[in-house]
């Protein structure tokens, strides 16, 4: 069985962080995704879909500091629905992505100030793959 999900977005608010009893952060954030069509007439129709996304531990530290709203992402990760009893004992619930991967798409990096400002920064966007020269390829 398998349970993957890959989204390239944007999001739509700046990552909310907080941490578990136990001291490990937790950042959410919510991302849009659309989609473009023509209907039968020809006209040009667009869809958007918006995703909870979770991210625990070392990569919700990196997103609590790089990412922000209008930023574009790559995500990688697994659906997950979770329940919950609110204060007046009715059953909720919520559907989330639960990411283990996130790369920056935007051409420059940009960390959050104490201000909550975005403020121009030399981190890349995302890290280059390593080349492999010609004759150290294995097969």
């Amino acid at each position: 069985m398998v349970n993957k999900v890959i989204l390239i977005g944007r999001l739509g608010a700046d990552p909310e962080a907080r941490y578990t009893p136990d001291g490990m952060m937790v950042t959410n954030f919510r991302m849009a995704t659309d989609m473009q069509w023509k209907d039968k007439n020809g006209e040009r129709v667009s869809k958007t879909e918006w995703h909870r996304i979770v991210t625990f531990g070392r990569l919700a530290e990196i997103c609590n500091s790089y990412l922000m709203k209008g930023k574009m992402v790559f995500i990688e990760g697994r659906i997950q629905t979770r329940s919950w009893d609110d204060r007046d004992g009715n059953k909720r619930y919520t559907t989330e992505i639960v990411a283990n991967d996130m790369k920056m798409l935007d051409s420059k990096g940009q960390t959050k100030d104490t201000d909550g400002q975005g403020e121009e920064d030399q981190i890349p966007a995302y890290a280059e793959p390593e080349t492999i020269p010609e004759n150290d390829v294995p097969f």
